[in-house]
């Protein structure tokens, strides 16, 4: 949909949802246009590089703020959608959403790929050992073997069918776990070439797996002003609400990256709770604990660990363990 200068329609249709497609529709109809509006979703990724690679005026729209606008409308049709959209586009009323690069999507792909991996290992090892128990079998943890040693053992030569049925899913876990480790290996090697990667994980904590997950959260940390600012972008920071004289804060909303999220909590309880070395950061981790609980206190040095790496990537510096140079954070 094109909208004139004085915000009537001045063209409205339908094209192909490729890049070639739009392309076409928005030089034969519009090729003038100062802005032109996406919003995210799945597809938006390929949309907005290959048509700002043509160098169109592209913008993409934050779907929960065009979603709020569009809700004003009484009937939802496409139609009326890409009219509310065009008049978001035009008034400014929008948040323009930071598209990542294509090598940030490769290789957070490997990362989501690895953690489905993980859960769906973790999901058959345990239907695994729930069905040996109805028949009195219970595996048991042994130094040196294995989890498909176990069950084989566990497993008499003549179970039958319990046995086919458990050698069916020692098979599928099998597969998992070795794609995962082909997948372990590609993320080391990515960890190894990247100097970021390898300067992020100085932070105690901080491992491969959490260094690679925020690179390629943040992908441009030039967009965030203040290092301050990436703890929210995670949503790592509590909600407020206020009102009158009420005014209290909340539990974080968790709206955020949630893979990002989670590495960066088990980052922060591992330096809390194992991590023996002291540092400035543990002991105000600590001294959170000892008033709030552990919990509070993973959360906020998993906030305080966000803005850590976040300034560590833009000054080039490591992590300082005394408490004289220690990097001054918001």
């Amino acid at each position: 949909m094109r909208l004139g200068s004085d915000g009537k329609i001045v063209w409205q249709g339908t094209c192909l949802s490729t890049p070639e497609g739009i392309s076409a529709a928005i030089k034969a109809k519009a090729p003038n246009a100062i802005r032109i509006g996406l919003e995210s979703g799945p597809l938006s990724t390929w949309h907005w590089h290959a048509l700002k690679a043509e160098g169109l005026p592209i913008v993409c729209l934050d779907a929960r703020h065009a979603k709020a606008a569009l809700n004003m409308q009484m009937n939802k049709t496409d139609k009326n959608d890409a009219h509310g959209l065009a008049q978001i586009v035009k008034a400014g009323w929008y948040r323009e959403v930071g598209v990542k690069s294509l090598d940030s999507h490769t290789v957070r792909s490997m990362l989501g790929a690895r953690a489905q991996l993980v859960a769906m290992r973790v999901e058959v090892s345990n239907q695994i050992r729930g069905m040996l128990k109805t028949f009195g079998v219970v595996l048991r943890r042994r130094d040196g073997l294995s989890f498909e040693t176990l069950v084989g053992e566990a497993c008499a030569p003549d179970a039958g069918r319990v046995g086919q049925t458990v050698q069916a899913l020692l098979t599928i876990y099998s597969g998992l776990k070795q794609q995962n480790h082909c997948l372990d290996r590609e993320l080391a090697r990515y960890a190894r070439e990247s100097v970021i990667c390898r300067r992020l994980m100085t932070i105690p904590g901080i491992g491969l797996l959490t260094a690679i997950a925020f690179i390629t959260a943040i992908d441009d940390p030039v967009r965030f002003a203040k290092s301050s600012s990436v703890g929210a972008y995670l949503n790592l920071t509590p909600r407020r609400y206020q009102s009158g004289e009420a005014d209290h804060n909340g539990k974080i909303s968790k709206c955020g990256d949630p893979l990002v999220r989670a590495y960066l909590f088990e980052a922060a309880t591992t330096l809390l709770t194992r991590v023996e070395k002291w540092s400035a950061l543990k002991a105000w981790g600590l001294r959170i604990a000892k008033k709030s609980g552990m919990k509070k206190a993973a959360v906020a040095v998993a906030r305080k660990m966000a803005v850590i790496m976040h300034r560590l990537w833009t000054t080039g510096g490591t992590f300082r363990w005394s408490s004289s140079a220690a990097i001054e954070t918001a």
